[in-house]
């Protein structure tokens, strides 16, 4: 639940940001006979005060401001999915690092509790410990202490069947990550072509080839092309950094679980 309310909220975000940046594409400029009427008639009191005000200077557009208008100049049509494509990217990239951070065991610690715990209550105490540890690895080591009446190679198999289960848990969306990795691009890309056929349209139903109209038409056309670049460049370094994640958690589930059956080899032997 937890997980669907996240993607909800966020996809009402995308839904709300498209709208008003639709909507301030389509907004008209105002009435341009009032303004000019009133630019037309300053009061004659505040004439130094006007002749400070024009020598001031302009303020520049924020970050927010310049990236709206290159959405808009872009097309929403192509830029809305492109925007799609990273708000949900995203989502996934922010649920999993949630996950594998929460995943994440100080295995040897845990394994040293094992160890006391068989000593001082058996194998059920260490059951017991491993179903109140939270993480993939503690639920391997429950898997194989449930199967040690059976044998230690029957433990090594259960740990090695549920060690995949939980691997693959870990795994869980990555595939979604590097679609829209490849998506992105792909959606600017075709924005881009799509802007060149227009521009070509207009170069033919003109008659004549204006500088003015080529540079205009090919710089909204390539506005797409950037916008999936960097959706792609983003979501492509989450995604390096989750499977660096990832590698690291089974490497540790792996060394651990040669830990917890050198410790159950050692309690047979002492027996």
């Amino acid at each position: 639940m937890k997980r669907k309310s996240l993607f909800v909220s966020l996809l009402i975000l995308a839904v709300c940001t498209l709208g008003s940046l639709t909507f301030a594409q389509d907004a008209p400029a105002g009435d341009t006979k009032k303004n000019d009427t009133v630019a037309a008639a300053p009061p004659a009191a505040d004439t130094m005060a006007s002749e400070e005000e024009a020598a001031a200077p302009v303020a520049e557009p924020s970050v927010h401001q310049v990236i709206k208008q290159k959405f808009i100049e872009g097309g929403w049509e192509w830029m809305s999915p492109i925007l799609l494509c990273m708000i949900i990217g995203l989502a996934i990239v922010v649920e999993r690092i949630i996950y594998l951070n929460l995943a994440t065991t100080n295995t040897k610690k845990l394994l040293g509790k094992i160890e006391d715990a068989m000593k001082s209550g058996g194998v059920e105490a260490a059951k017991e410990l491993c179903r109140n540890t939270r993480g993939p690895v503690a639920s391997i080591f429950y898997q194989g202490l449930d199967r040690v009446h059976e044998g230690i190679e029957i433990v090594e198999k259960s740990i090695t069947s549920y060690g995949s289960v939980q691997m693959a848990q870990l795994e869980r969306g990555l595939v979604w990550i590097s679609l829209f990795i490849a998506l992105a691009p792909m959606l600017g890309f075709m924005g881009t072509v799509v802007g060149m056929i227009q521009a070509f349209d207009a170069i033919e139903a003109a008659g004549d080839i204006s500088p003015s109209l080529v540079a205009g038409g090919i710089k909204v056309a390539l506005l797409t092309t950037v916008g999936g670049l960097i959706v792609a460049v983003v979501l492509q370094i989450f995604y390096n950094y989750l499977l660096s994640k990832v590698d690291g958690l089974v490497i540790d589930m792996e060394d651990s679980s040669i830990g917890l059956v050198d410790i159950l080899v050692k309690n047979q032997a002492k027996k």
